[in-house]
């Protein structure tokens, strides 16, 4: 979503031309009234949109069960560190930094969609009380449903898959949120201390290394 209109067309030709269907929208109405017919498998927003902005457009999309899987790349201006930080923390995929070149743009859709794709091998990952279920793309925690993000979902199975690895916040954003060099890791901790709170008691497992990053306790 892009209220550039020579900026989203190229946009929208681009993705076209190279085996993506694209659909451009200057604003967040014409949108939402699109995503009545049709749920996209990636969303391009412009954080600076008339009306609803796109950070509050991407709320709405992580707040609905219908969209929140969704994978989102935000555009932000050059040198708004804030505006990156914030979307990310709110559940964004990854960001664009403009002006942003065609090629840019169509590598980090590729990334997002190979990170969201379905990941082949065990099908169903346990570590105590806690239950990942790939296929079904649930988790459960000492025996209760628990809803969680996509970002706090690949959070977790990353842990999930290397009990006992130590992992910095550089390497958590770079590997879970395709993002390095923001100069702010704060979105780890956010999303750290959501996942823990979700998982009840099962949560005191994700240790943090102090001066280091977070690990998830070995089983005994």
């Amino acid at each position: 979503m892009e209220d550039d209109g020579s900026i989203r067309d190229l946009m929208v030709y681009t993705l076209n031309v190279s085996g993506f269907r694209a659909e451009g929208f200057p604003e967040a109405v014409s949108f939402w009234e699109a995503m009545k017919g049709e749920r996209p498998e990636l969303v391009i927003l412009d954080i600076m949109l008339p009306g609803e902005d796109g950070i509050e457009i991407l709320k709405r999309l992580r707040s609905s069960p219908v969209t929140e899987d969704i994978p989102v790349i935000m555009a932000t201006a050059k040198g708004s560190e804030y505006d990156t930080v914030m979307g990310l923390d709110l559940g964004a995929d990854d960001y664009l930094t403009k002006p942003f070149g065609m090629m840019e743009m169509l590598s980090r859709i590729k990334a997002v969609l190979r990170r969201a794709a379905p990941r082949s091998g065990r099908a169903t990952l346990t570590h105590g009380p806690i239950t990942l279920d790939q296929g079904r793309h649930t988790v459960r925690s000492n025996g209760r449903d628990v809803t969680l993000t996509l970002k706090e979902y690949e959070l977790l199975r990353l842990l999930m898959e290397n009990p006992g690895q130590v992992f910095t916040r550089d390497q958590l954003l770079a590997t879970v949120w395709g993002v390095e060099n923001v100069g702010e890791t704060r979105t780890v901790d956010v999303h750290v201390g959501t996942l823990r709170t979700k998982l009840g008691p099962a949560g005191g497992l994700i240790r943090t290394v102090r001066g280091v990053g977070y690990r998830l306790e070995e089983e005994p």
